[in-house]
């Protein structure tokens, strides 16, 4: 028998994916919380239960999915360390985690990406925690990899980890929405060149 946080979780996870889908096809001001409600199959009810209101709703969303990435980030330079791979190779896992991330919430990141710049939101300062969250899993992999010797001390680490996020990013939502064509296999792969050749100092894998 499914426990009551259990239905919680579970409704809950219907209305992240209904808003979610619902402002990336016609925007936030636009989507109302009946329209939430009715595409999540619940009472308008239930998403006040649950959320004090839309906004909250959409914040929620925010610091829901980007700490979704952030453990898919970990998770793969944990993977990584305890296979005894490389911090340099961490990095590239964790590009691979991003791009998979990105090409199973594409609604999700392309939300993410306009609301970064929009400074008149309520939501704003919570977009930008979660962000850092995510960079400062970068940032731990960088600096080891520079303690390890694997890159150089020179490198600017907050500039760089960011530099990383952002590329996976772009060049998810460019694949996602301009080459769907292409595998996840081929994006990763001219990524992984990239961060070997530019960021590693070393010649690209063949």
């Amino acid at each position: 028998m499914e426990s009551s946080s259990t239905r919680r979780m579970n409704t809950r996870r219907k209305l992240f994916e209904a808003a979610v889908t619902l402002i990336a096809e016609q925007g936030f001001s636009s989507t109302t919380v009946d329209e939430i409600a009715e595409r999540a199959g619940v009472a308008k009810g239930t998403v006040y239960y649950n959320f004090a209101s839309k906004t909250v709703l959409f914040e929620e969303l925010l610091r829901h999915g980007i700490e979704l990435l952030t453990d898919s980030l970990q998770q793969a330079a944990d993977a990584t360390a305890a296979r005894g791979g490389s911090n340099v190779d961490a990095l590239d896992a964790m590009i691979r985690a991003g791009l998979e991330f990105i090409s199973a919430y594409p609604a999700l990141t392309q939300l993410y990406v306009a609301e970064l710049w929009r400074t008149n939101r309520a939501w704003q300062s919570t977009l930008m925690q979660v962000r850092q969250q995510a960079i400062a899993v970068i940032e731990t992999v960088l600096r080891k990899a520079i303690s390890a010797g694997e890159l150089s001390e020179e490198i600017d680490i907050p500039l760089t980890a960011s530099a990383l996020f952002g590329m996976v990013l772009v060049a998810a939502l460019d694949w996602q929405s301009f080459q769907p064509e292409r595998s996840v296999d081929e994006v990763h792969s001219a990524l992984s060149r990239l961060l070997q050749g530019r960021v590693g100092g070393d010649s690209p894998r063949g």
